[in-house]
């Protein structure tokens, strides 16, 4: 993975030069770290043993925390090793593989948020089919189909990317390679790319966000006509934490790939980066379990099991 350059090696300039700001940064991290993969791994284990958490929305659950812990231990160790040694400097081979797993767990989040979303139109809008249409096989193909459009997202603009010259400059301002200041130190006309990042990250975005936005127009519209106004709330309650979760996710995107170009906002890109991987991995066991009484109660069965089992 060489291009035509003599750079060999870039320096991330991370967040902040203050030794007092690092030390907080490092605690903020491996805290949020720790308890996403805690979190999300938990989540994991309880659908692989739990009986009453196979169904077709808990193995797209489970899916999705299997990208989160990707998606954040893709970012964060790297940084937390920099934040303790001080080495800065990252491999040209190591930073295009970072770019290219950021996008491609990122983007393949996205397919499946809609999928998510559409799993909730059929739960709710046409239950008594539900079984027969969101069986084992068409769960799989879904997800497989998520990983393949988020596989095809990365490749279209990292082949380009690959050709980009950098003279010799080789830092690059931010705590992790990704593609906006990486276009920003090169001495290549970085406009073509540009576009090609922004029209793909924008048509990703409107193609999933258009599945989610129907899927729940449908749903509103089918719970307020349907359901009695007793059951509203709870139908509501269902879908409330995937939506939190599309909002985070959503917003964060069109902050760094849509709104700003790879020339302005390095400062905010950082900040919403950093809250992009590694709080929002963090708080999502917790959004899709405080609320939901059949992950509790799995998680309570299975302390339960495991303190039956210790006493023996």
């Amino acid at each position: 993975m060489r291009n035509h350059t003599s750079v060999t090696t870039f320096i991330l300039l991370g967040l902040t030069d203050d030794p007092q700001m690092k030390v907080l940064i490092f605690i903020f991290l491996f805290v949020t770290y720790t308890l996403s993969v805690t979190g999300n791994l938990t989540i994991i284990i309880l659908i692989l043993v739990d009986s009453h958490l196979k169904t077709a929305r808990y193995f797209f659950l489970q899916n999705f925390s299997f990208l989160e812990i990707s998606f954040t231990t893709v970012c964060i160790p790297r940084f937390l090793y920099s934040l303790s040694t001080g080495d800065n400097t990252i491999t040209y081979d190591a930073c295009f593989a970072q770019i290219f797993f950021i996008i491609f767990l990122g983007a393949t989040e996205f397919f499946l948020l809609a999928v998510m979303s559409y799993d909730h139109y059929v739960a709710i809008c046409k239950p008594l089919h539900y079984v027969t249409i969101m069986t084992r096989r068409v769960c799989g193909k879904l997800v497989f189909c998520c990983w393949i459009a988020g596989f095809l997202v990365i490749i279209t603009p990292l082949c380009p990317c690959l050709t980009l010259e950098f003279c010799n400059y080789n830092v690059i301002d931010h705590f992790l390679c990704d593609v906006p200041p990486l276009l920003k130190i090169s001495c290549s006309d970085t406009l073509f790319i540009e576009q090609m990042v922004v029209a793909i990250a924008v048509l990703t975005t409107i193609m999933t966000l258009l599945c989610v936005v129907l899927s729940y127009i449908y749903i509103i519209e089918t719970i307020i006509i349907k359901f009695p106004s007793a059951q509203r709330m709870k139908a509501f309650s269902t879908c409330s934490s995937h939506m939190i979760v599309v909002y985070m996710t959503y917003g964060g995107c069109i902050f760094i790939y849509v709104k700003l170009s790879a020339k302005d906002g390095v400062a905010i890109n950082k900040c919403v980066a950093l809250l992009t991987t590694s709080f929002a991995p963090m708080l999502n066991p917790f959004i899709y379990t405080l609320r939901n009484k059949q992950v509790k109660q799995a998680f309570n069965d299975s302390i339960k099991r495991i303190a039956f089992l210790s006493k023996k």
